[in-house]
C-alpha cells in the first residue's frame, strides 16, 4: 500500500460507531493489534476485548464499555498501519469524531 503523506487523512469514529466484532479480524490477524487490546485488557481490569470481538451488545453500548472499546480499537488499528507504513508516516491531516478526537490525538 503507498499513501501519499500530503494527502492522507486519518479519521476516528465516534461513540455510536461500536459494534460487536469491532477489532477481531485485525487482532485475528496481526500481533500488534493482539497485543494492543492484550494491553487494555491488563490496564483496565476486564476482558475488554472478548467485549469488542464476542459482545454483548446491551454492555457493549453503555457508555462506560463504548468509550474504551472506540479508543483502543482506534489504537489498534493505527498501530498496525503504522507497522506497515513505518512509524514515521505523518498523515497531513487527523481527525475525529466526539470520543474519536482523542483516538487522533
Amino acid at each position: 500500500m503507498i499513501l501519499d503523506e500530503a494527502r492522507t487523512a486519518f479519521v476516528f469514529p465516534g461513540q455510536g460507531s461500536q459494534y460487536v466484532g469491532m477489532g477481531k479480524a485485525l487482532a485475528g490477524e496481526y500481533r500488534v493489534a493482539r497485543q494492543t487490546f492484550a494491553e487494555a485488557d491488563e490496564i483496565l481490569g476486564f476482558d475488554l476485548s472478548q467485549l469488542c470481538f464476542e459482545g454483548p451488545e446491551d454492555l457493549l453500548t453503555d457508555t462506560i464499555n463504548a468509550q474504551p472499546a472506540l479508543y483502543v480499537s482506534g489504537i489498534a488499528a493505527l498501530r498496525t498501519l503504522y507497522e506497515s507504513l513505518g512509524e514515521y508516516f505523518q498523515p497531513a491531516f487527523v481527525a475525529g469524531h466526539s470520543l474519536g478526537e482523542l483516538t487522533a490525538l
